[in-house]
């Protein structure tokens, strides 16, 4: 059996370096899991741009449901793994929220200084 040299945690600082290599892990996760979605959205494109160009040069009708079927059903599978990825919250995520309440309170203080300025 092999011998391994381990680290010991026990050392000062060594919650910070437990951290950090967590982060440093998890990130890499994440980068993968990106990764792995562009080249499914790559093929996604190639492919189905590949099919949609056979079916038409085949005689086949552009504007019909056998020509986009493949595109629309993967297209299904691609959104989910674009939410695995991203999150649901990619698109009306904390940063959306935050953007939109920072917008209504500007907008409410334009209208008070608004309503302020006839007032005089």
């Amino acid at each position: 059996m092999k011998n391994y040299d381990l680290e010991s945690y026990k050392n000062e600082g060594s919650d910070e370096r437990f951290y950090r290599e967590d982060a440093y892990l998890r990130a890499k996760q994440k980068v993968k899991k990106i990764l792995g979605f562009y080249w499914h959205l790559a093929s996604y494109i190639i492919v189905n741009l590949f099919i949609i160009i056979l079916i038409v040069s085949n005689g086949g009708e552009f504007f019909s449901f056998g020509t986009f079927a493949t595109p629309l059903f993967w297209g299904i599978g691609l959104l989910f793994h674009f939410l695995s990825v991203y999150g649901v919250d990619f698109i009306f995520g904390k940063k959306w929220e935050e953007r939109k309440i920072a917008e209504y309170m500007e907008k409410e203080k334009r209208n008070i200084n608004l309503d302020n300025n006839e007032q005089r």
